[in-house]
């Protein structure tokens, strides 16, 4: 037989949800020919088979995580000298359906005070003790503090694994969480110049390739093993789209002087591309710095996260009507809430604090 195995599907992705099969066992494909759908985190991709031939098995069922590098589909026939460089690696294959479940828990978490027999309940119960508030002196756990947390986690129902962009999500958060030596600063932007009917959008965009001309170092990458950061000539800028499926982050490539007609086509084709999900995984990797537009929902300030390989994300609030000192004078002007979080490993804070101000300096402006 020869096994086909889940191919690399783009930077930094190890996972796949089953999404569709187009074929079934016993079928005669031909190369090129798509073979199944499947979800990564970002989006939905079909793969084409490698090899014309007959389906044998199918090595995952809808539904289903699938590991790249592992078993995808058997076909008839043995492997060639050509077709092994396809074969990334020998794993064993199962017939049964795999089903996803919480991994268990481990009951000897640090800190947590329980006798043996309190722990031997927690495990069938299915408790974690780290969780549990102790009610016995000195913060010991007794059998009626496991048996309360085994109840409110019975009614609060099953634990759903993420999936999809949820899932890419968490994983990306706690790498970032990890790694990153996060600093924030805030500031105001006075917008009351705008002209009626302007996009904020376009303008926080253009205002973005103004602080990185400004200020380059927060347009870069940086290796935290190497302790080595690249400045990047070009300004790609990932922004993020909240959808129900979860967060989704489009590029928009080299922003730096392109019009606001421009900018507004091309938000409104990613959108559009991400609630269809049929946006390609290229549009979503090698961004240089990130926007995150949260004031379109709710909020002031915030503190976003920046993720590894970029050092800087821009959050921008909702914009408000606010007293200002004009000459002198109290105004009521329309403010625009900004937050700059960047890594400090690799941005001083008096970068953070000129690239700002050339982001406030461009929005201030009345064009």
């Amino acid at each position: 037989m020869k096994v086909f195995e889940l191919p690399d599907l783009g930077e930094g992705l190890t996972e796949a949800e089953i999404v569709e099969w187009y074929v079934a066992i016993g079928d005669e494909v031909e190369v090129d020919q798509n073979l199944v759908s499947v979800e990564t985190a970002k989006a939905i991709v079909d793969i084409p088979s490698p090899w014309a031939g007959k389906i044998t098995r199918l090595c995952a069922a809808v539904g289903d995580i699938a590991d790249v590098g592992k078993p995808l589909i058997e076909f008839e026939g043995e492997p060639d000298s050509e077709d092994a460089g396809s074969v990334i690696g020998g794993v064993e294959i199962g017939d049964e359906h795999i089903e996803e479940t919480a991994a268990p828990v481990a009951q000897s978490a640090p800190g947590v005070k329980a006798v043996p027999a309190i722990r031997a309940l927690a495990r069938r119960l299915n408790v974690d003790l780290s969780i549990v508030k102790a009610s016995g002196k000195g913060g010991v756990i007794l059998k009626q503090d496991v048996e309360r947390a085994a109840k409110s986690l019975a009614e609060a129902g099953a634990a759903e694994p993420l999936r999809g962009p949820r899932r890419a999500m968490a994983s990306s958060m706690v790498l970032a969480n990890a790694e990153v030596a996060r600093a924030t600063i805030m500031d105001d932007a006075d917008v009351h110049a705008w002209a009626p009917g302007s996009d904020p959008s376009a303008r926080l965009i253009r205002a973005i390739a103004a602080g990185c001309n400004a200020e380059p170092a927060l347009n870069a990458w940086y290796d935290g093993q190497a302790q080595a950061r690249r400045l990047l000539k070009k300004i790609d800028l990932a922004v993020a789209v909240d959808t129900d499926d979860g967060l989704f982050v489009p590029v928009l490539r080299d922003i730096a002087g392109r019009s606001a007609e421009d900018l507004r086509e091309a938000l409104n084709r990613i959108r559009s591309d991400v609630e269809a999900r049929s946006i390609p995984p290229e549009e979503m990797r090698g961004y240089s710095i990130t926007l995150t537009n949260y004031g379109t929902i709710a909020g002031r300030y915030a503190a976003p996260i920046v993720v590894p390989p970029t050092v800087a994300i821009v959050g921008a609030g909702r914009i408000r009507d606010d007293v200002v000192a004009a000459a002198g004078t109290p105004a009521v002007h329309r403010v625009l809430p900004l937050s700059l979080t960047f890594d400090h490993r690799a941005v001083t804070g008096g970068e953070a604090g000129r690239f700002l101000n050339a982001v406030i300096g461009d929005l201030e402006l009345a064009e």
